[in-house]
């Protein structure tokens, strides 16, 4: 019965109507009625909530050329909070670094000179501000002794944070054909980033730093219009991105875009899908923490149902005059069969804007269900049957 009735569905009476069930939620590609975007790749979200404002392609896996550095960021930024290494602590210049990011490479570069010194937090300067790469070198061969015993870590992190869909072949972005990632897997390191390092994060809204006399400025191009970070990039084949994210009025918004035609296009769209998703939304409470959402049915338990409630309350971030009903359903694995421990998470509510997923959020049981006398399991057993064969 559970592989002819995987999933169950219950509708929750709100003025809302039945949608698509969880499983398909996050692989649905969400495209606005509001605005389209010139990216081939694009990828919008609300922070507080997860709500999805803009999807196209987001799971499309494409080179991240300079947009790896965040994940070579992310080891540095965890190595700093645990203690291992330490902002003044210094790292020598290797000729291999020098040659392949440096000044000879002609590539993003702060310009660090062969045989020298630079410490941990001017390497971290000179990544986020410069998106240097004999910065990535340098800290690499610092911190692991070479720079592909680092890629291992790089890797094995990204699993961690659950990037499915990365991959990374060097510390740099530098082309390689190993190289690969996602809009969606980027955006979610990055929101990693602005939560879990909120000190370290303020690096990347850094306006210009100068490192062996040579000043240069912060490479986002966005930092003059709100944004507070992340990275740009660009790769052949896979053309102009970006990763950032920005605040206003207590709300954040992260937004990615790949695959744009040049520089000046990729500043235009970030612009002006950014100012969109912060004037053209508002925020909408449904439901208070804990207040019950709907209920599922339990097969041969002391009760036959069992309410759900959320943990935190549900927010979504919908347009401010959206033409389109919000609908809501609530899915879950069927049968459900007791015992049901208290706070167990056994459903997911999917949100949506007409046909547009906006979010999925776990709900929890409020109560226990322990198992029913003979009598109600026999009941209920009919019951099941009776819907196996309807």
């Amino acid at each position: 019965m559970r592989s002819r009735f995987p999933f169950f569905a219950v509708l929750v009476m709100l003025g809302l109507v039945v949608s698509a069930p969880a499983s398909t939620l996050a692989q649905e590609v969400a495209k606005s009625s509001a605005t389209e975007t010139r990216a081939g790749q694009a990828y919008l979200i609300e922070a507080s909530t997860g709500t999805v404002l803009l999807a196209k392609d987001e799971r499309k896996s494409f080179a991240p050329a300079s947009l790896a550095k965040l994940m070579t960021l992310e080891i540095v930024f965890q190595a700093l909070g645990k203690g291992e290494i330490r902002p003044d602590q210094v790292y020598p210049v290797s000729e291999l670094a020098w040659r392949t990011g440096g000044a000879p490479s002609r590539t993003s570069t702060m310009f660090a000179a062969v045989k020298s010194q630079v410490p941990v937090a001017d390497l971290v300067k000179g990544i986020a501000v410069q998106t240097a790469n004999d910065g990535c070198l340098i800290l690499a061969e610092g911190m692991a002794g070479s720079e592909a015993k680092f890629v291992e870590r790089m890797n094995a992190r990204a699993a961690e944070l659950g990037l499915k869909d990365s991959h990374f072949a060097n510390a740099t972005g530098l082309p390689h054909p190993d190289n690969r990632s996602t809009l969606v897997d980027l955006v979610r390191l990055a929101q990693h980033l602005q939560r879990s390092y909120p000190e370290l994060y303020k690096t990347f809204s850094i306006p210009e730093f100068e490192w062996n006399k040579i000043l240069q400025r912060n490479r986002n191009p966005l930092l003059g219009m709100g944004a507070d970070g992340l990275a740009t990039g660009f790769a052949d084949g896979s053309g102009f991105a970006i990763v950032a994210s920005a605040e206003r009025n207590g709300r954040r918004l992260f937004l990615g875009l790949g695959g744009l035609a040049s520089d000046k296009e990729r500043t235009e769209e970030a612009t002006r899908l950014i100012n969109w998703g912060f004037d053209g939304f508002e925020m909408r409470r449904l439901f208070d923490k804990d207040e019950v959402i709907g209920e599922a049915s339990v097969y041969g338990g002391a009760q036959s149902t069992v309410p759900l409630v959320a943990r935190t309350p549900v927010e979504v971030y919908v347009p401010v005059d959206n033409p389109e009903r919000l609908q809501a359903r609530i899915v879950y694995r069927w049968p459900l069969s007791p015992p049901v421990s208290k706070g167990a998470e056994i459903a997911v509510l999917n949100l949506f804007s007409g046909d547009r997923p906006l979010l999925s959020v776990p709900l929890q049981s409020a109560y226990a269900v322990e198992v029913g006398t003979l009598r109600q399991r026999a009941v209920d057993a009919l019951i099941e049957l009776l819907f196996f064969w309807l």
